[in-house]
């Protein structure tokens, strides 16, 4: 797989496939690893960098990721590939602003990568539209099996897996769902969800992950304890507790506007339709908080005239990076939102 083949697919975590796919983006699990008898990236130099980056990628090279995989040098990536990678939840914010040798290894179909020195020696991920966190983690144990067999990892009897962040150190995992959660938005509920997560020891961030802000009613959701639970108490917790609980919540709201409050629901999901179909210049945190309120509007049956596969593309092409691969060209924040704009009117069929 090239570069240009990823540009042109829509990311896995915005099929709309998979159970509770109305509510649940995508789930990921995520493995923190360090290779036995090398620095922490923290006190590594650059030919220590240079020299784990070299023994992963060959690792890669020899383990099945699925399909054609491709191996990236980020180091030498350009800014906006780096950036179209951060969009597409390939990589973190933090591994794309990185410095020195490191990379991503992605498989085709964009369900496995690993990040090659970002803060751990390898971030293994494995990732799923919607909800499926217990076929994720046969899946990401499976590979790490593979990969184990070629790398030894730094590992404790007592405390697990050594990781640089001491809240990694024990499994080293960190289950994460993604979800749209609009109608407990629109009902004044969220703040309820959110001291239920923190009374359950869960962290939830913005679209792209720590230190981003919740944009457009999507959130991630995640495990903070990695140490004093098996990775099998974690996933059963996550999977079949926690995360339907929060899914129950968010379409009871649904029932709730739809039951009560119809024209609050059809006024925001229409206004959205009539913004993007018509705007001249949009910003892309608008368009991702309108892009939510039609995307739970396709859902309810609000809005039979629009396809989720194309609310869905318009998500990932509509962002900085991808639009402008889309365009073909550098374009700085006003030519963006003009560009963008161009784009939704197109994509939602409009001809004014």
């Amino acid at each position: 797989m090239t570069f240009d083949e990823l540009t042109r697919q829509t990311g896995e975590w915005l099929k709309g496939e998979g159970p509770h796919a109305d509510v649940v983006l995508s789930s990921r699990i995520r493995l923190a690893r360090n290779i036995a008898g090398q620095r922490f990236l923290s006190k590594a130099g650059e030919s220590d960098r240079k020299q784990i980056y070299r023994a992963v990628a060959d690792c890669i090279a020899d383990v099945e990721l699925g399909g054609n995989t491709l191996i990236l040098d980020i180091n030498d990536a350009d800014e906006i590939d780096r950036q179209l990678l951060v969009e597409r939840h390939l990589i973190s914010k933090q591994h794309a602003a990185g410095e020195g040798a490191r990379g991503v290894a992605i498989s085709e179909g964009e369900r496995r990568a690993v990040m090659i020195n970002e803060e751990d020696h390898l971030r293994i991920q494995a990732l799923r539209s919607g909800l499926q966190i217990g076929v994720l983690f046969e899946e990401i144990d499976a590979l790490e099996r593979r990969i184990e067999q070629n790398l030894e990892f730094a590992f404790d009897k007592r405390f697990g897996y050594l990781t640089a962040c001491p809240t990694n150190v024990g499994t080293g995992m960190r289950v994460s769902v993604m979800l749209h959660l609009p109608a407990l938005k629109l009902t004044n509920q969220i703040e309820l969800m959110f001291r239920a997560a923190k009374d359950m020891r869960l962290a939830v961030r913005g679209l792209y992950g720590e230190g981003t802000d919740a944009i457009g009613d999507f959130f991630q959701v995640s495990n903070q304890v990695t140490l004093g639970q098996s990775e099998e108490e974690i996933v059963e917790e996550f999977g079949s507790r926690i995360i339907p609980r929060i899914v129950q919540f968010e379409l009871a709201a649904r029932e709730a506007l739809l039951s009560e409050r119809v024209n609050l629901l059809d006024d925001k999901v229409w206004r959205a339709v009539g913004t993007l179909g018509n705007a001249r210049a949009v910003s892309s945190d608008e368009t991702l908080f309108l892009l939510s309120h039609i995307r739970m509007g396709v859902h309810m049956g609000r809005c039979k005239n629009l396809d989720l596969r194309k609310v869905n593309e318009m998500f990932i092409y509509s962002q900085p990076a991808h639009l402008q691969k889309l365009t073909g060209r550098r374009l700085d924040g006003a030519e963006r939102s003009v560009a963008r704009a161009d784009y939704l009117r197109r994509m939602m069929g409009s001809q004014n």
